[in-house]
């Protein structure tokens, strides 16, 4: 193989026609977020680049002069937005005085959702792993190129992160929670599957907000417009400035952008008080896969977030029939709603040498807990057979 590869700082250096060339080679693990338009939205509406401490710096392979794979990367100078917790490496760094920031971040801006992080071109033989390892075999390079302490790769699949393990670039697991879809007739088909107690819990939990009076309204495609768009994102900052003092990493135009070019891949839930929304969720999905990733309320009510970002996403894939429920990152109180707990996958390479052998040992320590972590989750399923 006569590869090669270089950093592009923005996927308008790709011509649209080889980006039709690019797709997702492993379809268990397709999302909306490696696609054109959700990448071309960050970058447009200046969530990522200058002032964001998200600076692009995408990875594209080339077999001789043919562009070959695309991986997205990021120059981070934080480490905010990620969902792979890395504060303690780089306060280690800065005790020791040696600079932690840049580093080079291979992921999905703000999107702790496990897919794949790689496109390939169609028309080649050659396959991911080779990719992977051509990746690998460059891995300091390409770090030494970027100006960077380090190269993180997020949410990947089981099988990409075992890829890059032989060259050094350590693997970390974490814990999600992920609803499965078992063939379900309805939503009490799925709760026929839990205990009667947790049955008749969450059965109390969604009546007591039809007490409220209130309606619930899921909407898609032509349904999702302006004046929905505007009272979602509404919903959205108020909720980001009570927890965390700032209006949210995404912006309105972000979301305007995947309103004109992404409407086919959005489902957002709404719930009204006397015909005002008081609360919203945003979804992605595609036909494997839904996606819960953003919500917002304007008034505080008991259940209604587990309405609009539980239980409405799960009666969705019920009617759709969807495989698989990513309702977002962290949470056990997912659990005793039928998300089971699920690894998820980063790798890790650190240039310098002293902190590369401390990570490693950190990793597998903190590996042993997360097992166990897992361990007790899966022991407190709400299910029968369980």
């Amino acid at each position: 193989m006569d590869l090669s590869w270089k950093f592009i700082v923005s996927v308008d250096d790709i011509a649209p026609a080889l980006w039709q060339q690019l797709i997702d080679d492993k379809p268990d693990f397709c999302t909306p977020f490696l696609s054109l338009h959700f990448l071309k939205g960050l970058e447009q509406s200046k969530c990522v680049g200058q002032g964001t401490g998200w600076i692009s710096q995408h990875i594209a392979v080339f077999e001789k002069e043919k562009l070959l794979a695309f991986l997205p990367c990021y120059l981070k100078t934080h480490s905010y937005g990620e969902y792979v917790f890395d504060h303690a490496w780089a306060n280690a760094y800065q005790h020791h005085q040696i600079p932690y920031y840049p580093k080079l971040v291979c992921c999905i801006p703000f999107t702790p959702v496990t897919g794949s992080r790689l496109l390939l071109r169609q028309d080649t033989n050659i396959k991911s792993d080779e990719i992977y390892a051509f990746i690998g075999k460059h891995v300091e390079d390409i770090v030494q190129q970027a100006t960077a302490s380090s190269f993180h790769t997020l949410f990947l699949p089981e099988k990409d992160s075992k890829q890059l393990e032989p060259f050094g670039i350590m693997p970390r697991i974490s814990v999600q929670f992920v609803w499965q879809n078992n063939a379900y007739r309805d939503f009490d088909d799925f709760l026929d599957e839990m205990t009667s107690r947790k049955r008749r819990s969450i059965k109390k939990e969604r009546a007591k907000l039809q007490q409220d009076n209130l309606e619930i309204k899921q909407l898609c495609g032509e349904d999702i417009t302006e004046s929905v768009l505007d009272d979602f994102y509404l919903c959205y900052q108020q909720t980001y400035l009570k927890r965390s003092g700032h209006t949210g990493y995404l912006n309105r135009e972000f979301f305007t952008y995947l309103q004109k070019h992404m409407r086919q891949s959005l489902m957002i839930v709404m719930a009204f008080e006397d015909d005002n929304c008081i609360a919203s969720a945003l979804f992605f999905y595609n036909e494997q896969l839904l996606c819960g990733r953003y919500w917002g309320a304007l008034k505080e009510l008991s259940g209604l977030h587990f309405e609009c970002c539980y239980y409405q996403g799960i009666e969705f894939c019920i009617q759709n029939k969807i495989q698989t429920f990513n309702p977002g990152t962290q949470g056990e109180h997912k659990i005793l709603r039928g998300f089971r707990p699920s690894y998820c996958y980063s790798n890790h390479y650190l240039q310098h040498p002293d902190f590369r052998s401390a990570v490693a040992d950190f990793l597998e320590r903190e590996t042993l807990g997360v097992q166990q972590y897992k361990h007790q989750a899966d022991s407190v399923l709400p299910f029968k057979q369980d």
